[in-house]
């Protein structure tokens, strides 16, 4: 028998390393700029709608003292404002807000061979606004923001139920409010990039960057 290596006797580092494909569905011409990233935005959105939670992004902050983190939320709304998600102000990423208010999105549409790049300061909601998301949130979802006091420590899941039991009780035929830390942010992009993968790692990268009220654009090398 040879030595070649197959999938099953390969150590975790060899099959990282060999894991590749090659991109080819689609590519991204400037003709395809649109004014605005949010209309390019919205129009790559549609085409997603198909995958598994195509709102799914990854959020980046950074800590005061420039430890970065980041986690996947979801995009609850999308304005010429910019990006809004909603999540308990006391957790990790609340913390890294309130001293550092800018923060980097990342939408992974990976089987459409594309990524969205977003980066910019960010700001907090309104209550007004809060409440009227919250308001449209399934009941459990309500009731879970209150039993969890997120990126907290617990002792167990068994903590977290009886929580959950807990605020089942405390609005026990009545409707769910706000709870005092839960809270939402809207992202002002300052640059936005659409990276459509193509063949030979030759990929498209086509970047807004705003310029006052306007919106520059230009090409990257991938």
């Amino acid at each position: 028998m040879g030595s070649r290596l197959t999938l099953a006797n390969m150590s975790i580092t060899e099959a990282i390393a060999a894991a590749r494909r090659d991109y080819t569905q689609a590519g991204l011409s400037e003709e395809d700029l649109t004014a605005s990233p949010f209309e390019l935005f919205q129009r790559w959105y549609d085409e997603a709608a198909t995958l598994i939670e195509p709102n799914a992004m990854v959020l980046a902050t950074t800590s005061a003292d420039g430890q970065p983190s980041a986690r996947m939320v979801l995009l609850k709304g999308l304005s010429a404002d910019g990006f809004v998600f909603f999540t308990n102000q006391g957790s990790r990423k609340g913390q890294d807000l309130a001293t550092n208010p800018r923060a980097a999105l990342l939408f992974p549409w990976h089987p459409l061979e594309r990524q969205v790049r977003i980066e910019g300061p960010v700001e907090a909601l309104s209550e007004t606004e809060v409440a009227a998301y919250f308001a449209t949130r399934p009941r459990g979802a309500q009731l879970g923001a209150w039993a969890s006091h997120q990126s907290r420590p617990v002792s167990g899941r068994a903590e977290l139920e009886t929580a959950f039991t807990e605020a089942e009780d405390m609005f026990l035929d009545a409707e769910v409010t706000v709870p005092p830390e839960w809270g939402g942010y809207r992202v002002r992009p300052e640059m936005v990039e659409f990276w459509q993968g193509r063949t030979s790692r030759m990929h498209d990268r086509l970047v807004y960057e705003r310029d006052g009220d306007a919106w520059r654009t230009q090409r990257l090398a991938p």
